[in-house]
């Protein structure tokens, strides 16, 4: 994968005006699955123009999370600490870092959660807890090991437009994998299953 021109094609979408609309649902998944396989932005301008508003930002936002996602998940497998599932359809993990399965999930900072950030850092147990407790009821929702890249703008709040920094996920993400160790990682049960999980923080400068 070429980061530099995703990171670029991303960047293209932070000019349009950003609006979800409606919750994520499998029937409207199904009718922007073409996001998959467009690769750049003035194709998916025009892959969507016909539509109507409402399913034109869900396409747009579809592929720029997909996209942001791809990219995160390349900047993992490019370490040697961390062995890429080949099985593509496997919802559940994205790669082991090591010998540890993930799915790794990018989120904005919750506004639900109902805390600072700077309460958030210090109690990172009880923000996965909540992540994991309201995610998405769609597509990936599970509860097993999962690396949550959580976003916070500082400035303007605009945090989802952190999703394009590419070069910056990759500095976080090679610190996180260069310092790794299972200890740090947190323990929670669910369905009488431990899950193991942990956040990596993406924060635009003060």
């Amino acid at each position: 994968m070429d980061l530099i021109r995703v990171e670029r094609e991303l960047k293209k979408r932070l000019a349009v005006h950003y609006k979800w609309g409606r919750s994520q649902s499998n029937d409207w998944d199904a009718k922007t699955n073409f996001i998959y396989k467009t690769y750049s932005f003035k194709k998916l301008e025009e892959r969507t123009y016909k539509l109507n508003e409402e399913l034109r930002n869900y396409a747009l936002n579809r592929w720029y999370n997909f996209w942001s996602a791809m990219a995160v998940e390349e900047l993992f497998c490019a370490s040697d600490r961390v062995l890429p599932n080949r099985n593509k359809f496997d919802k559940l993990v994205d790669f082991s870092l090591s010998n540890i399965p993930f799915d790794h999930k990018t989120t904005v900072f919750p506004k639900g959660f109902n805390h600072s950030i700077s309460y958030a850092c210090k109690h990172k147990e009880e923000l996965i807890k909540w992540l994991y407790d309201n995610q998405s009821q769609e597509g990936r929702r599970h509860h097993k090991n999962r690396l949550f890249i959580v976003l916070f703008d500082s400035k303007k709040g605009k945090h989802w437009k952190l999703k394009s920094e590419i070069e910056l996920f990759k500095k976080h993400i090679n610190s996180y994998i260069n310092t790794f160790e299972k200890e740090q990682l947190i323990r929670l049960s669910y369905d009488r299953e431990d899950v193991l999980s942990d956040i990596i923080w993406i924060k635009s400068p003060m």
